[in-house]
């Protein structure tokens, strides 16, 4: 027979031990005895007898054939081999201390990924409140926000990628299919960097508006559509020269190095004008008060129910919009 220069090594068996018939009770005995060095009072955290407890070590040394404690006057001490197992022990111990905790807090509502969209002014207006909540009484929830138009949210909604957005629903989505609940229609203003010339002028109409470049949605965009309509409607001509884009970032920039002008969802153009947006802050014109995007809803599949922390995000979401949806009061 040919000479065999290297012996084969079988690799170790996965849950070795537990094959073996290692329990649980056993590693808690283990780590007790590690924390007290006397059988008795290990036994005595566990609820159990001395000799019961004996005997657990003994199977549990069989298992892992090795001694794993010696005994002496004042108790026993453990060996290496026992002080390393008990060492494992102790974090598997605790690994599962944590996972039962995590258990709970995902049953509570207070773990777990929630995925939101939102249309743009929803999502600066109700969503962003709601973030800062979260970051404080329920750090471990997190939240993932898809900002984007109705369509996009819609799609993504019915996908499962989404567990509820803030938007409109398309007319080619059955109705069927969601839950909504209305909170209403979202303003539009006009802005324009703080130094455009339209800021010196005592009285801004929509007239002085109309000879600038504007920048707003590509054509067929609902927020374009809408702010159309309402020229037109009031006798008023479509701007001359429009740049298209839906991205709120390209918009600001373009309105903070140019005389252009931009409808805008008006919690967007609040905040920004509050804290500076890209290239500088900006400012609302005084104009086109009566111009808002058809009412939007929150928006969910029907045939879902939530999941604890989606359905405690929700709640928030729900309390942020309600003095939004509640209907005004009677003169």
């Amino acid at each position: 027979m040919p000479h065999r220069a290297f012996e084969e090594v079988s690799a170790p068996r996965r849950d070795e031990l537990l094959r073996r018939g290692l329990r649980f009770s056993q590693l808690r005995l283990l780590a007790a005895l590690a924390e007290t060095g006397r059988i008795s009072s290990a036994a005595a955290q566990l609820a159990m007898t001395q000799p019961a407890a004996s005997r657990l070590l003994a199977e549990l040394e069989k298992t892992a054939e090795a001694q794993l404690y010696t005994r002496h006057a004042r108790g026993v001490t453990l060996t290496e081999t026992g002080r390393l197992l008990a060492r494992r022990a102790h974090v598997i111990l605790r690994q599962l201390d944590q996972g039962h905790a995590e258990i709970q807090e995902a049953t509570r509502g207070a773990r777990g990924l929630v995925r939101v969209g939102a249309v743009t002014g929803p999502a600066m207006e109700i969503v962003l409140p709601v973030i800062r909540e979260l970051r404080v009484t329920y750090p471990e929830i997190e939240i993932a926000v898809q900002v984007d138009t109705s369509d996009k949210l819609a799609e993504q909604l019915l996908k499962l990628e989404l567990d509820f957005y803030i938007g409109r629903l398309p007319d080619e989505v059955d109705a069927r299919a969601v839950t909504l609940r209305p909170i209403g229609p979202e303003p539009v203003s006009l802005i324009v960097r703080p130094e455009h010339p339209l800021t010196r002028l005592e009285q801004v109409r929509i007239e002085d508006c109309l000879i600038y470049d504007w920048v707003m949605q590509p054509p067929g965009g609902l927020q374009r559509r809408t702010v159309e309509s309402w020229l037109l409607e009031n006798g008023l001509p479509l701007p001359r020269r429009v740049l298209g884009t839906s991205s709120v970032l390209l918009t600001l920039a373009l309105i903070a190095d140019t005389n252009a002008v931009a409808p805008l969802s008006r919690a967007v153009a609040r905040f920004f004008a509050a804290r500076g947006g890209p290239g500088g802050s900006i400012r609302l014109l005084d104009v086109a008060e009566g111009v808002a995007v058809t009412p939007f809803s929150l928006i969910r599949r029907a045939a879902d129910a939530p999941s604890p922390a989606a359905a405690r995000v929700l709640k928030l979401i729900e309390a942020q919009i309600e003095p939004r949806a509640a209907p005004a009061d009677p003169d």
